[in-house]
């Protein structure tokens, strides 16, 4: 199991890092640790790949990927303390608008910013094949 987290700051902007290993842009996140409650997971994993110590607001998204049987569990979270920069695992961290965020990202990683800043207390559930989502 993954989680990652959707950070947006009070100007709208959202946090995304270019991942060291293969280039894309994406929500930071990562897999979930045996020992630790799933918002302690998007804590860390944010804080690591970012610099950006958050709080996990609420549940937005679960995704499976189907190809590999991964589920994500994707949380809107709001910045709390600490200065983005870039990491081990990520080459590069920016605030971006929405617009620009889900322009450089590929289609499954889009929709969960875009889930993540819709209104409503229902998280969306979607398959998708690593690329493109499933019906």
């Amino acid at each position: 199991m993954s989680v990652a987290g959707v950070v947006v700051r009070e100007d709208g902007r959202v946090l995304v890092i270019r991942r060291a290993d293969n280039g894309a842009w994406e929500p930071p996140g990562g897999v979930l640790e045996r020992d630790e409650t799933v918002e302690d997971g998007v804590r860390r994993e944010v804080y690591e790949e970012t610099g950006v110590k958050v709080r996990a607001e609420r549940l937005t998204g679960v995704y499976k990927n189907m190809a590999l049987g991964v589920v994500a569990l994707v949380f809107r979270c709001a910045p709390e303390a600490g200065h983005a920069h870039p990491t081990d695992e990520a080459a590069a961290v920016r605030w971006l608008t929405v617009d620009d965020a889900a322009a450089a990202m590929g289609e499954v990683y889009a929709v969960r910013v875009t889930d993540a800043l819709r209104d409503g207390a229902v998280p969306r559930i979607r398959a998708h094949d690593g690329r493109t989502f499933t019906a």
